[in-house]
């Protein structure tokens, strides 16, 4: 089968596109015949050795994928022959990747794909929105009026929040680093746009939200806690899931006397278990329409080493895309 392959951490040239057997399923495995992969942040930070993982050899790269089942282990029950699946956290925790044009998950880790849905959707949809569901009702425990802000809101987790958040009924505050970008993020169910640039934003948020906001979400890898805390209401959630080496300041004693709390996750943590309730849900909003992850480009996969480039450009802030990069065997 063709993949992309590592065979060390480094840039994104030494990604390999090659040929590499095909995988066979044992014990609850599934194998899966891809049709699309999306790339994330981390696909490129354990790729490059940022973080530090054990890595199969030869490692195939990636964490989401959306396929169909065409062989089962022997102890896999969840799935049968030629059902459609999604899924992520791939490539992590010494797991293979997915960025082939075969790969064996178990089948803890995946999810149907609604017949409507496609499979370039579904992958675009996975690590995001588990991530987003996650944060809203795990961690935040977001309820129906409550306001929010994401900051950040036109990246690809951002996107999938700003729609999450409203379909969980509550209002949205959107931030975004241009103009160009505002309107697409309001058509998205955001009630209120701003520039995260400026230097007044928790101003701008008491004009018209004038108790604060109950829940502050951050994209941004150098996160503003006393803008943040500023614009957080009594007892606000300030969620953070970005910024893996930031040391910023923080402003301990309005943190404390409005009783706010602080909650970090990563998606990969948490176990397949308690991952399947944003799977069903991602699923019922995805085969309504309602939710519909932002695909910036498709590429093939023998572009992986492109794509990882651009993803790389982008989560420096020096890209210009808005929406997943998706790629198809």
């Amino acid at each position: 089968m063709k993949a992309a392959f590592i065979l060390q951490p480094g840039p994104p040239d030494t990604i390999q596109f090659g040929d590499l057997p095909t995988p066979k399923p044992t014990g609850s495995q599934v194998r899966i015949r891809v049709e699309a992969v999306a790339v994330n942040p981390i696909d490129t930070y354990v790729r490059s050795g940022a973080v530090r993982m054990e890595l199969p050899q030869p490692f195939i790269v990636g964490c989401d994928l959306a396929g169909v089942v065409e062989a089962v282990g022997p102890r896999a029950t969840r799935f049968r022959i030629g059902d459609r699946v999604w899924g992520s956290n791939q490539g992590l925790l010494g797991r293979q990747g997915t960025f082939a044009e075969f790969a064996c998950v178990d089948d803890c880790w995946l999810h149907p794909t609604p017949a409507c849905v496609s499979a370039e959707t579904a992958a675009a949809g996975a690590l995001v929105g588990i991530t987003a569901h996650l944060g809203l009702v795990q961690q935040a425990g977001l309820q129906p009026d409550e306001v929010i802000l994401v900051n950040g809101a036109s990246g690809a987790v951002g996107c999938t929040v700003v729609q999450m958040a409203r379909l969980l009924g509550a209002r949205v505050i959107a931030t975004v680093g241009s103009p160009d970008r505002a309107e697409a993020v309001r058509a998205l169910g955001a009630e209120l746009v701003l520039d995260r640039r400026t230097a007044n934003l928790a101003t701008e948020v008491r004009q018209h939200f004038p108790d604060g906001v109950n829940v502050w979400w951050e994209t941004s890898r150098e996160p503003d806690f006393d803008r943040a805390v500023a614009a957080l209401a009594p007892k606000g959630r300030f969620i953070l899931m970005a910024g893996r080496d930031a040391r910023p300041p923080f402003p301990v004693g309005p943190f404390y006397v409005k009783g706010c709390s602080l909650r970090g996750f990563a998606m990969f943590a948490v176990p397949a278990e308690e991952q399947r309730p944003a799977g069903n849900s991602l699923n019922s909003w995805m085969a309504a329409g309602q939710l519909r992850p932002r695909i910036a480009r498709v590429l093939p996969l023998s572009e992986t080493a492109t794509a990882h480039r651009l993803q790389e450009e982008n989560t420096l802030g020096a890209g210009g895309q808005a929406g997943k990069l998706v790629l198809v065997p």
